[in-house]
């Protein structure tokens, strides 16, 4: 019995050698000419118009934001106000920079935005959403960085609304035992 197991494998017994799954995930396995970049197409939530101008659209919470976008300078206009007079808070312009930042294409686009519904936070992040999938719509070589750092990715969490028998959502009234 040890003789068996200590019996070199043949083609016969089976071998416990690791597969190598490289060749499975490096496009050799795809059909000829075509890679697996290739073979997935992003979808394109936006449009261009007759103009060259790139169009889109973002949500967050009840904050919806509308992008156009075209080769330019860089201005920014949200609202008719500039990014600094618009978002006063740090974070906030970051939030809104930073598809363009993650492209290259940071001063040599202008954004126009047209935003209403929810506050600044909501705001931000739907103009996030709108910039990124403009930018899209304008080279669609972008989406892999778009998409690995999470800019097409739409923020579904809502508030949660508040039910009856209880003070909020989740909170309920102060219980009195006596």
């Amino acid at each position: 019995m040890s003789e068996e197991l200590n019996a070199a494998p043949t083609s016969e017994t089976p071998s416990n050698e690791a597969v190598d799954t490289g060749a499975l995930f490096s496009g050799e396995g795809a059909p000829a000419g075509e890679t697996p970049a290739e073979a997935h197409i992003p979808v394109i939530r936006g449009r261009k118009d007759k103009f060259g101008v790139s169009m889109g659209t973002g949500r967050r919470k009840t904050a919806v934001a509308r992008i156009r976008l075209k080769e330019g300078k860089g201005e920014i206009k949200i609202n008719g106000r500039t990014l600094e007079d618009f978002f006063p808070t740090e974070a906030n312009r970051h939030f809104v920079l930073a598809p363009l930042k993650a492209t290259g294409t940071e001063g040599k686009v202008d954004l126009w935005v047209r935003v209403n519904g929810g506050g600044p936070t909501g705001q931000s992040g739907a103009i996030m959403l709108g910039v990124a999938r403009a930018l899209l719509v304008m080279d669609s070589a972008h989406h892999s960085v778009l998409s690995d750092k999470g800019y097409l990715t739409r923020d579904g969490r809502m508030v949660e609304r508040k039910k009856y028998g209880f003070k909020k959502a989740r909170r309920s009234f102060q219980f009195s035992k006596r």
